[in-house]
């Protein structure tokens, strides 16, 4: 065993924004290794919320802290966010790649260079980047691929990315760190593929069995609703064609929206919708990792209505799938490679919406929210998967075995 080992997890997200690192970070500390979490804080509401998350976890979380109210810190943020800027235009007109087109990359690095580690976990696209250094230096370093970073975001955004830089990183690190791990077998198969590396293990980005699931609940909502959550409500995530189908449905229902508005997306969304049905729709703000459990269990059908294009998005497992499984609801999920494991893996959770016609799929939403009692087998299948299969806690051996393997080579 090697349970007194040092192990360091790098992001450059906040903990609020990466459930994927706190779950990692908390298996490992509660099986007794000595893990310490670096990360990049940028904005004071999310440190606020990162302090208040930390509170009994197993494990310690150092950052590069930019959102400190000092003098220092504010001129150390200014000068950051002018350097990435300028390295952005320089991406996006002269073709020009830098590491700091992503952000305070150097810092991070020159920040984990500085903390002894028997093994150094990298997630996010800046700690891969910075792992082809780490393993330069002679650190063992595995690799978490969430997302597949050079495969992401839509075409306007795509043109202020170095995508050549992310290739490069993305493949020395998968080709040479002591294991990799990513969230779907499509995902691992595809990444194999391309990089010509050891297919990586699937580690699914599944939560923790909740308690009180939506199929415990005795109350029903007045009308069915459907819930979509992410961190931010905005385009490109299949909500467009969605509404285009929903405002065609016969039978009354509800929408519920979670995460932070894009501005004046709110109001492109009302206006695909008669008004007749603009109250139904209800937006709420962002919540909390501890709340959105209990919040999504208050609602019937859960939507994941994830593009297939980028390509990462096409084959991963998106996190709103599984939380809605955990929380007992009916599933609808877009035609992806990643959700289509999930779904086909559950007959009976929900079902597939075509992402290129809504006549269908209009059809299929007032079929199912006339029917209270399918609507509840659904629910019942949905949870039944989570518990059996999309749970954490069938991760957690998977990940400690590859970990403990890491360890002892």
């Amino acid at each position: 065993m090697n349970r007194n080992k040092k192990i360091l997890i790098l992001t450059s997200a906040h903990l609020c924004r990466n459930p994927r690192v706190v779950k990692e970070a908390t298996t490992l500390g509660a099986a007794g290794y000595d893990v310490t979490v670096m990360s990049i804080s940028v904005q004071d509401r999310f440190e606020k919320i990162d302090l208040e998350l930390m509170r009994g976890l197993p494990f310690k979380r150092v950052v590069i802290d930019y959102a400190a109210n000092t003098v220092t810190a504010r001129i150390t943020d200014f000068m950051q966010r002018s350097a990435t800027w300028l390295a952005r235009k320089m991406c996006s007109e002269l073709e020009i790649e830098t590491a700091q087109t992503l952000g305070p990359a150097h810092a991070l690095l020159r920040f984990a260079r500085t903390f002894p580690a028997d093994l150094t976990i990298v997630h996010t696209e800046i700690p891969i980047w910075a792992a082809q250094h780490l393993i330069k230096d002679g650190r063992k370093v595995a690799v978490d691929v969430e997302d597949w970073y050079s495969e992401d975001l839509l075409y306007a955004d795509r043109q202020s990315r170095p995508i050549q830089l992310l290739r490069h990183a993305e493949e020395f690190a998968l080709r040479h760190s002591v294991y990799a791990s990513t969230t779907a077998q499509s995902m691992a198969d595809e990444l194999a593929k391309r990089y010509r590396c050891p297919t990586p293990i699937v580690l699914r980005n599944t939560f923790p069995l909740q308690k009180n699931p939506r199929t415990e609940s005795a109350q029903e909502t007045p009308v069915p609703s459907f819930i979509w959550c992410s961190q931010t409500i905005g385009p490109g995530r299949g909500l467009e064609l969605f509404f285009a189908a929903w405002a065609r449905t016969t039978k009354p229902s509800q929408v519920f929206l979670v995460g932070d508005e894009k501005p004046g997306y709110r109001a492109k969304l009302m206006s695909r919708l008669p008004e007749s049905r603009r109250a139904d729709l209800k937006f709420i703000p962002l919540v909390t990792p501890e709340e959105l459990p209990r919040k999504l269990a208050e609602f019937d059908i859960g939507l994941a209505l994830e593009p297939r294009w980028p390509l990462n998005k096409d084959i991963t497992i998106s996190n709103k799938i599984l939380q809605y499984m955990n929380a007992g609801l009916a599933i609808i999920a877009s035609e992806t490679a990643g959700q289509m494991e999930v779904v086909n893996a559950a007959p009976g959770c929900g079902f597939i919406v075509s992402s290129h016609e809504t006549t269908e799929y209009a059809a299929k939403l007032d079929e199912l929210i006339g029917d209270r009692a399918r609507l509840r087998a659904m629910q019942a299948v949905s949870r039944a998967a989570a518990e059996n299969i999309f749970c954490w806690e069938h991760e957690v051996p998977r990940l400690l075995a590859a970990v403990e393997k890491a360890l002892a080579n």
